[in-house]
């Protein structure tokens, strides 16, 4: 053989090496055994379908900013995820919203672990905030987003109500709720609770990381729907100490979940591959950090509402302050857990039967955190 031809052969072989480390290695410390965590990881009973669908809202514009001059309309770039029969249905419908700077894809992982036990779930690109937006990420269109979730439940109930689609039937329309991470969080926040953005077929809100400094026990005062945060203790994009736990004071009934060790970036689905990172806080800080700009400088929570309704003009932005980060937790465990949390929160509101509801929100404060070392429940 030829030396070029050995040299080649090497380099393939290391590549295929490389390749394998990365994809195998440093898996996630799997939950015990026999344990309840373990058997709620597992996936669901039901197949899963999924499509990607574009949903336009005619009715409402992309605003302009920076170089982009604007649209006339919003394009939603979804996909949809859902039970591939109908027979066990109608079945609950959850609306992901998506970081700043982030995709769809990220909760990915989440849409697929609830379609298989019985929920249609659909994620967009909101057409201003997701990583590949026209100038760049623009984060003041989060007051915009809770309207293109309305859009999404409107436009998702009309084919589930329509014949021949692929939806047909899917949906039950009184069990509809709204989970997110950070910016996606925040998206979830306004539509359950803000007193004009709000959507009032929202039945169960989870904010995922999400920020909720800027509101004030005055903007959870109405509707009262279940809530419940979940967070990580060493967030270096959304604080802990002044998003999180100030929950239970300001949201009655309202539950919060937190993953000692855990980092903002670490709950995205892509994050994954960030593993082998000291912090993937490090990476998702530079991303927002470089897109940002000076949206963060200028205040601009006059455009969430005021005072009156519940929005604290007062509060301070605390984006990667942390210096420096200390090492998190790896994030394909921190996923295995937030996959759990979600789904029981859920089957905790939306089950239809009462025992399961109950069981779902025992595993929720009592099971899991007795189970896994890294969460801590706090509630009512």
């Amino acid at each position: 053989m030829p030396r070029y031809m050995k040299i080649i052969v090497v380099l393939v072989g290391l590549l295929a090496l490389g390749t394998t480390i990365l994809t195998n290695g440093k898996q996630a410390e799997p939950f015990t055994e026999g344990s309840v965590s373990a058997t709620r990881l597992l996936v669901g009973p039901m197949a899963v379908q999924s499509h990607g669908e574009v949903f336009i809202d005619e009715s409402r514009e992309s605003q302009a900013h920076g170089d982009y001059a604007g649209a006339p309309s919003r394009t939603l770039d979804a996909v949809v995820w859902y039970p591939a029969s109908n027979a066990a249905g109608p079945y609950p419908l959850i609306v992901y919203s998506h970081g700043f700077s982030s995709n769809r894809d990220g909760g990915a992982y989440l849409a697929e672990h609830l379609a298989s036990y019985g929920y249609v779930v659909v994620a967009a690109n909101y057409p201003l905030t997701y990583m590949s937006a026209p100038d760049r990420p623009f984060v003041k269109d989060v007051v915009n987003q809770p309207a293109d979730v309305s859009f999404l439940i409107d436009s998702l109930l009309a084919q589930s109500d329509e014949e021949s689609q692929l939806l047909t039937g899917m949906i039950d329309p009184q069990r509809i709720g709204v989970t997110g991470i950070s910016l996606g969080g925040m998206t979830s926040t306004l539509v359950a609770f803000h007193p004009t953005m709000g959507d009032s077929r929202i039945g169960a809100s989870l904010s995922i990381a999400g920020p909720t400094a800027q509101f004030t026990a005055r903007f959870f005062e109405s509707p009262q729907l279940p809530f419940l945060m979940l967070s990580g203790d060493i967030d270096a994009l959304v604080p802990h100490a002044s998003n999180a736990a100030p929950v239970l004071d300001k949201v009655p009934g309202s539950q919060l979940v937190t993953v000692k060790g855990a980092s903002h970036t670490g709950f995205a689905g892509p994050a994954g591959a960030l593993r082998w990172m000291n912090n993937p806080d490090a990476l998702g800080c530079f991303v927002v950090m470089s897109t940002i700009e000076d949206d963060v400088e200028e205040p601009w929570y006059e455009l969430l509402g005021t005072p009156e309704q519940g929005i604290d003009y007062d509060s301070v932005n605390e984006l990667c302050l942390v210096d420096p980060l200390p090492a998190a937790m790896n994030p394909l465990r921190q996923q295995m857990i937030t996959a759990v949390v979600v789904r029981a929160f859920f089957d905790s509101v939306f089950a239809t039967d009462e025992q399961e509801r109950m069981l779902a929100a025992e595993f929720l404060s009592s099971i899991l955190p007795s189970e896994v070392a890294e969460v801590e429940y706090a509630g009512p």
